[in-house]
């Protein structure tokens, strides 16, 4: 099947590439950002990605290979189209969302097929949920929907009040028996992390448990991931990379805000 877009297709060239660190280019200090900075906030500063194993066992990192780079570079390219973002994210956004499932309890089952023969497979418990953080985390949902049909999906809208900087709840919407259900908390970008340790907070005064739940994002900062861990110790993240430079333009680029 054709590549979607032919400046997307450069990984398939037929020869084996050595794997090299994520890193930004032209760089002339080894100095750093600060651990939340963003894209643009970069300048010619180089930077190398995080480990999974300084953080602990609650990270979860997708295992690294030339296709998620790929798209973990073209949504960092400022010169990518929104077309390409879009589809690279979306791409990125199901890759999660599958790996996110995999952490989610199975039990064992057994099948007949159509020629008679018995199949030991396996199956999901009944009990899980979604959860997206308002608005980018809706960038989401639709992953999520089109691995589980017919999962149900719970909204919280956060936003920093612009006097305190303090993430404020403005807005809480989850199926009434959250408190019984593993829940799959979406949100693309973690940067500071406190959106995120204010979503699990609600979660928790609905009676969830911070140990059932999932966080589903694409792109972590050291200091976002290692605040909500410190938090909630028995929370998950599962994310693409974790890197001091955040592409905090995702929300508004895909969405078509920017």
């Amino acid at each position: 099947m054709p590549c979607h877009n032919q400046q997307l297709n450069n990984v398939n060239s037929g020869q084996e590439h050595p794997m090299k660190q994520v890193r930004f280019a032209n760089s002339t200090t080894d100095s750093g950002v600060p651990a939340s900075a963003s894209d643009s906030d970069a300048g010619d500063v180089s930077i190398q990605p995080m480990s999974q194993d300084a953080l602990g066992p609650q990270l979860k990192l997708l295992p690294l290979n030339d296709q998620i780079r790929e798209l973990q570079t073209i949504i960092r390219d400022r010169t990518t189209s929104r077309g390409d973002f879009v589809f690279c994210a979306d791409r990125l956004i199901r890759l999660v969302v599958e790996e996110g499932l995999n952490q989610l309890p199975y039990s064992e089952c057994t099948v007949t097929t159509p020629t008679g023969y018995k199949y030991e497979g396996v199956k999901f418990e009944r009990g899980n949920c979604g959860v997206s953080i308002m608005r980018s985390g809706e960038a989401m949902e639709q992953g999520l929907r089109d691995c589980c049909r017919s999962i149900r999906i719970g909204k919280i809208l956060i936003q920093s009040d612009e006097e305190t900087q303090k993430a404020k709840v403005y807005y809480a919407k989850f199926p009434p028996d959250v408190y019984r259900r593993k829940v799959l908390l979406m949100y693309p970008i973690l940067s500071t992390g406190n959106t995120v340790i204010e979503a699990v907070r609600v979660l928790i005064e609905h009676g969830v448990q911070p140990r059932h739940i999932i966080l589903l994002s694409l792109f972590s900062t050291p200091h976002g991931a290692k605040s909500i861990i410190q938090e909630f110790p028995d929370i998950t993240i599962l994310t693409t990379e974790v890197h001091p430079v955040a592409p905090t333009h995702f929300g508004q680029r895909y969405f078509g805000t920017d």
